[in-house]
C-alpha cells in the first residue's frame, strides 16, 4: 500500500477537501477508491459517504477498506445499496451507490450527519452520478457551506467537475505497474456490431485471442466483452479452460464469488461492471474485446434498446488498468493501433441517450423541474425531457408547471422507475400489497425473470431462494396497504404490468400484437404465449432495422384487465371517411369494438370528403376532360376572368353540401360552375371544341399540348386550306398534325401554305403509290378537299 502512487498525494487532497472541494485525478490502480475514503475518516469529523456508480462495487471496496483496518465490514466501514446494508453505531465510512445517494438527497437535502462526500468514477456519466453532483453542489450552497465534496477520475477530463464542484484538481501521476499493449486484429474482416448482434467470427477471434494470452502469460485472465451473452458465446468456447463469470445480473454471491482469489489459474469473463472501481485478485492480464452496450431510446415509441458500439478510449484505459493493479500486466487488444485512433476519447454520458422519466422527477422533487438553475455537467436534451415531463404528468407525479405533486414525492420514495412506482402504489390496493411488491420486484430487475412468461417467472421465484428478489420485495413491501385478492397469477401480474406501461398493452393482430401506443410487437419462437388474445407487455425493445418490437417479458390478460389497466387510454372516436362513417371503441391504438355511424355531422362528411378529394384527385370524366382542358386554355392564353382549373383550385371550389360518397361528387358540374360570367358566353369562339375543314368535316381539337391546341386532319380533306386556323381570340395558331389516309401523321405545321409548296410534294411522291385510290394533286393549293376516293376504272 506504501507504493499505491495515491498515497503521494493524500496531503494535497485532504488540504484541497478542508478548503470545500477537490477533483482527483488518478489512473486505474492508483488506490482512489481504497485509500482516500479512509485518509479523509482520519481528517475530518463526520460520516464519509463514498458513492460508488454500481453495488458490486460499492461492496468490493468496502470489505478492501474493512481488511485494510483488520476490521470485519460493517464496525467503521460498512456499505449500503438497494436491498442490502451492512453498517453499525461504529461506522465512519459508508460506501453506497450513487442512486442511494441520490434517494437520501431528496430525503434530506443537509445530510445530517454527513461530513464529507466522495464521488467516485465520476467521469461515466451515470444519471445518478450528474444529479447527486448537482444536487450536492446547490446543498452545499444553500444548507450546508460546511459540506465537503471530492470528486475522483481515471480519465483527465476533469476541468468540467472543477469548475462545478467550484474545486481545485489533484493529480496522482502513474500507474503502480506498466502494462504492455499487444495489438491483436483479426486476420479477416468481421462485421460490424449492430444492435445486439455481435459476428460469431469475431467472438472467435476474441477466444482465440485468450487461448494464445493463456499460452504467453502467467496470472489470471480478465476478459471484457460487451454482455452476458457474449460472455456465454465465449465461454462455450473455452469450455477446457477453467472460467468463472462476472456482470451486472448475477446474484450478489455469484459477483462476490468471481472477484475473490481462486485457487487455481482462471480466465474472468466480464462486462463493463469490472472497468473500474474494482480490484480482481490475481488478473495480470487483460484481452478487451473493444466493444461497450450502451442505451438507446425511442422516445416517440416509448421502448427503449441496446446497442453495441466501439469502446471510448477512456475506457479501454480503465479495462487495460485492471492488468496492473497488483503487479506488471500486459493488455491484449482485439483491434488496431490505427482503428485505435479513431475510438472516441470518453464515452457519451448517458443523460444524452437514456430514458429521462426519473432523472426528470429526482429534478421536479428537488425543486429544479427540468433541470432549470441546477449545476449538472450537461443540460438534458430537450425532446426527452419533453417525453419524461409529459409521462410524468399522466402520473400524476408533477403538476402542469413540472412541480412534483404530493403523488410524486411519493413515487420518488419508493426507490424505483417512477412508471413501477405507480403500479405499486396503485396496484397494492387492487391485487394486495405483497403480490405488487413481489411483481415489481421482478419488474425492476428483469435479469430476475428465467423467459418470457411473467406469471410463470413470479411462479417460479416464489419457488425458490432468490434471496436479491425476496430482499427487493420485502423493501418495496415496506408500508405498503392493500389485502390480497383471488385473481390468477396472470391476471395479477399483467393488471401491474397495465398500470405500469399502459401504452404496452397489446391485442393480437395477425401473427403478431399490436401494442395501445400503436407499435407492433413479436413473440421469440416457441414462446409459451403465443396465441393469447391480450398481452401486459413489460420489456420490449425494437433493434435497428426491424419494425416489430420484440417482447421479453410479458403476461397473458384478457380485455377486462385490459381496460381496466388501460383505463386512462380509452376513448370513443367518431370517424368519417370519404367512404362511410364508423364510431370505435378504442384504447390507444387498439379498436375494441366498431359500429356504423347513423346522420355524422355534416361538416364532418364535407372535411372527410375534401381531405379524401385531396388524397385522391378527382374523378373526371371524358367531358369533364374535355372542358377542363378547354377553360385552362383560356386560363394560359387569356387570364383572368378565366380560373385556374389545377386539382387544388377545382377541389377548393367544389361543393360537398349534398355529397355522401367520392363517387358522387360530379367533377363537370364543378368546371361549369367555376365559368366566368358573361365571359363564359365565348368558350365556344374562344377554344371551341370542333373546327370545321374544307372537306366539310368539323373535327375535335385536342387541348392536352400546352404549347397549343391540335387538330388533326387528313391531308386530302385539307386541300385549298392556305391559311392555318388560330384560336383564343385569334392570338394562337392551332398545331395540324396532317394524317395519310391511314390515319398516321406525315407533316406538322403551324404554316399550311409553305407546307403546300415544299413538304406536300415529298409527302405526294411516297404516298401515292400506296394509295393510288386517294387523290394527289400536283397543286394541292387549287384542288377541291374531299373525304372520298377515286372511284375505281
Amino acid at each position: 500500500m506504501e507504493e499505491l502512487p495515491v498515497r503521494r498525494v493524500l496531503g494535497d487532497v485532504v488540504e484541497a477537501v478542508a478548503e470545500g472541494g477537490a477533483v482527483l485525478v488518478a489512473p486505474p490502480g492508483t488506490g482512489k477508491t481504497t485509500l482516500v475514503p479512509l485518509a479523509l475518516a482520519g481528517a475530518f469529523e463526520g460520516t464519509v459517504v463514498v458513492a460508488e456508480p454500481r453495488r458490486i462495487a460499492a461492496r468490493a471496496a468496502a470489505r478492501r477498506m474493512a481488511e485494510l483496518r483488520g476490521e470485519r465490514v460493517g464496525e467503521s466501514v460498512g456499505y449500503s445499496v438497494r436491498g442490502d446494508r451492512n453498517v453499525g453505531p461504529r461506522t465512519r465510512v459508508e460506501v453506497v451507490t450513487t442512486g442511494l445517494l441520490v434517494q437520501r438527497l431528496l430525503a434530506d437535502p443537509e445530510l445530517a450527519g454527513v461530513g464529507t462526500v466522495m464521488i467516485d468514477e465520476c467521469h461515466e456519466r451515470h444519471l445518478d452520478t450528474d444529479l447527486a453532483l448537482g444536487f450536492l453542489v446547490e446543498s452545499r450552497q444553500a444548507l450546508r457551506p460546511d459540506l465537503r465534496l471530492l470528486a475522483t477520475s481515471a480519465t483527465a477530463d476533469a476541468q468540467r467537475f472543477a469548475e462545478l464542484l467550484d474545486a481545485r484538481i489533484v493529480t496522482a501521476e502513474g500507474a503502480l505497474h506498466d502494462v504492455a499493449v499487444v495489438w491483436c486484429p483479426p486476420e479477416r474482416p468481421v462485421r460490424p456490431p449492430h444492435g445486439l448482434q455481435v459476428d460469431p467470427a469475431f467472438l472467435d477471434h476474441v477466444a482465440a485471442v485468450v487461448r494464445r494470452a493463456w499460452r504467453e502469460t502467467d496470472g489470471d485472465l480478465l476478459v471484457f466483452l460487451p454482455g452476458a451473452g457474449e460472455i456465454a458465446a465465449v465461454r462455450r468456447r473455452l469450455a477446457d479452460l477453467p472460467t468463472d463469470v462476472l456482470h451486472g445480473r448475477l446474484p450478489a454471491a455469484a459477483q462476490d464469488t468471481a472477484i475473490r482469489p481462486g485457487d487455481q489459474r482462471r480466465v474472468v469473463l466480464a462486462t463493463a461492471v469490472a472497468e473500474s472501481s474494482l480490484t480482481v485478485p490475481g488478473v495480470r492480464v487483460v484481452v478487451d474485446a473493444g466493444l461497450a452496450r450502451v442505451p438507446r431510446t425511442d422516445h416517440a415509441r416509448g421502448l427503449g434498446s441496446l446497442a453495441t458500439v466501439r469502446a471510448a478510449k477512456a475506457a479501454t484505459v480503465q479495462r487495460a488498468g485492471r492488468a496492473g493493479r497488483e503487479a506488471p500486466g500486459v493488455v491484449y487488444r482485439c483491434w488496431s493501433p490505427a482503428d485505435d485512433e479513431r475510438l472516441p476519447a470518453q464515452p457519451e454520458p448517458e443523460v444524452a441517450v437514456a430514458e429521462l422519466t426519473g432523472f426528470a422527477l429526482a429534478l421536479a422533487c428537488w425543486g429544479h423541474p427540468g433541470g432549470t438553475g441546477l449545476a449538472l455537467p450537461d443540460p438534458p436534451p430537450d425532446a426527452a425531457m419533453r417525453v419524461a415531463a409529459a409521462t410524468l404528468q399522466a402520473l400524476g407525479a408533477v403538476d402542469g408547471a413540472g412541480r412534483a405533486t404530493p403523488r410524486g414525492h411519493r413515487m420518488s420514495r419508493v426507490g424505483a422507475h417512477p412508471r413501477l412506482a405507480r403500479a405499486l402504489l396503485d396496484g397494492a390496493p387492487k391485487v394486495g400489497a405483497r403480490k405488487a411488491a413481489e411483481v415489481v420486484a421482478i419488474l425492476a430487475d428483469d435479469s430476475l425473470a428465467t423467459g418470457d412468461d411473467l406469471a410463470a417467472a413470479w411462479r417460479h421465484l416464489r419457488d425458490s431462494r432468490d434471496g436479491r428478489w425476496r430482499a427487493e420485495t420485502e423493501r418495496l413491501h415496506k408500508g405498503l396497504t392493500g389485502a390480497p385478492t383471488g385473481l390468477p397469477d396472470d391476471l395479477v401480474a399483467g393488471l401491474l404490468v397495465g398500470l405500469a406501461y399502459p401504452e404496452r398493452l397489446a391485442r393480437l393482430r395477425n401473427n403478431g400484437y399490436l401494442m395501445a401506443g400503436g407499435t407492433e410487437a413479436v413473440l421469440p419462437p416457441g414462446s409459451p404465449l403465443t396465441g393469447h388474445p391480450w398481452l401486459a407487455i413489460a420489456v420490449a425493445d425494437r433493434q435497428p432495422g426491424n419494425a416489430a418490437a420484440r417482447v421479453r417479458l410479458a403476461a397473458a390478460i384478457d380485455e377486462g384487465t385490459a381496460r381496466e389497466a388501460g383505463a386512462a387510454l380509452l376513448s370513443t372516436v367518431d370517424e368519417v371517411t370519404a367512404e362511410g362513417a364508423e364510431r370505435r371503441d378504442q384504447l390507444g391504438a387498439i379498436t375494441l369494438r366498431r359500429r356504423e355511424l347513423r346522420n355524422p355531422p355534416r361538416e364532418l362528411v364535407e372535411r372527410a370528403l375534401r381531405e379524401a378529394l385531396g388524397k385522391q384527385g378527382l374523378r373526371w370524366s371524358k367531358e369533364a376532360t374535355q372542358l377542363r382542358l378547354r377553360m385552362d386554355f383560356c386560363h394560359r392564353v387569356l387570364g383572368p376572368p378565366w380560373p385556374d382549373v389545377s386539382d387544388a383550385n377545382v377541389i377548393a371550389h367544389t361543393d360537398l353540401s349534398t355529397a355522401t360518397r367520392l363517387s358522387t361528387v360530379d367533377s363537370e358540374r364543378t368546371l361549369r360552375a367555376m365559368l366566368p360570367w358573361p365571359a363564359a358566353q365565348r368558350l365556344d369562339d374562344l377554344a371551341p371544341e370542333r373546327l370545321p375543314v374544307p372537306s366539310g368535316s368539323l373535327i375535335k381539337l385536342d387541348y392536352s399540348d400546352p404549347g397549343a391546341p391540335v387538330l388533326a386532319v387528313k391531308v386530302q380533306e385539307a386541300f385549298g386550306w392556305l391559311e392555318t386556323p388560330r384560336v383564343g381570340d385569334g392570338r394562337v395558331a392551332v398545331l395540324l398534325h396532317l394524317l395519310s389516309p391511314a390515319g398516321r401523321p406525315v407533316a406538322v405545321t403551324r404554316d399550311l401554305a409553305s407546307f403546300w409548296r415544299t413538304g406536300y410534294p415529298q409527302v405526294r411522291a411516297e404516298l401515292r403509290g400506296r394509295y393510288p385510290r386517294h387523290p394527289w394533286p400536283e397543286d394541292p393549293a387549287t384542288a377541291a378537299p374531299t373525304k372520298k376516293t377515286n372511284p375505281r376504272r
